[in-house]
Order: C-alpha cells, then structure tokens, then sequence
C-alpha cells in the first residue's frame, strides 16, 4: 500500500510560479512511475507529466503539450518525494492537482489516469489573470 500526501498548491498570478509536492508512505516507491494529474470544475482529469524509473538513479520525464517548457517534475528518492515545479503558469492551468503511482513502466501508458494505483487527495492551485 503506498499513500500519496500533496502539498504546495494555491493562489498566484498569472506568470508566477509553484512547486507542488508530493510525499510517498509505505513501499519503497522508488521504482514506482508517478504521475501528476489535474481536474479543472466540469472537466475530465488530464495528464500533466510522468516520471518513470529508468535503471539506477535515473528517471526520464514526459509532459502533456501543454505544460511542456513550463512545468518540470522531479523526484527525491530519499525523501520518497516527486515535485512539480510550475513556471509562467496561466488562467487556464487553474485545477485541482492530484499524483499519483502506478507498477507499470511504460511512460506511454502511465499517461492514462486509469492505470494508477494510488492517488493522493489532490492540492488547489488558482491562477489569476
């Protein structure tokens, strides 16, 4: 069982920036691949980017078009931690932000909310024009 606890959401204008958070409890979640999601009021959760465990130290990142150039995930293993850093953000990144982890290895896949696993309980984030 692996629980998922975000933080670092809020309120800023438009070309400012956050960092959201994203502390991992229970398993090991090193070669986890964690996702980061968002659902603005009325729509459906879209995919936001994916990290996935690549051998080693190493993972490699995937972004939806539309936060590429702005948004850049990372992850701490030792403090079982992924981040999302989110520059020049916009009125239209407003949602609610949720990570997310899954066993499967494929970056191709894990850009469906579906095939997670665990999710956390989601962190606001408003941008104002």
């Amino acid at each position: 069982q692996v629980q998922l606890v975000e933080s670092g959401g809020g309120w800023v204008q438009a070309g400012g920036s956050l960092r959201l958070s994203c502390a991992a409890s229970g398993r090991t979640f090193r070669t986890y691949t964690m996702g980061w999601f968002r659902q603005a009021p009325g729509k459906e959760r879209d995919f936001v980017s994916v990290t996935t465990w690549a051998g080693g130290n190493t993972y490699s990142a995937d972004y939806a078009d539309s936060v590429k150039g702005r948004f850049t995930a990372s992850r701490d293993d030792a403090k079982n931690t992924v981040y999302l850093q989110m520059n020049s953000l916009e009125p239209e990144d407003t949602a609610v932000y949720y990570c997310a982890a899954t066993d499967l290895r494929s970056a191709a896949q894990a850009m469906t909310s579906r095939v997670y696993n665990y999710w956390g309980q989601g962190t606001q984030v408003t941008v104002s024009s």
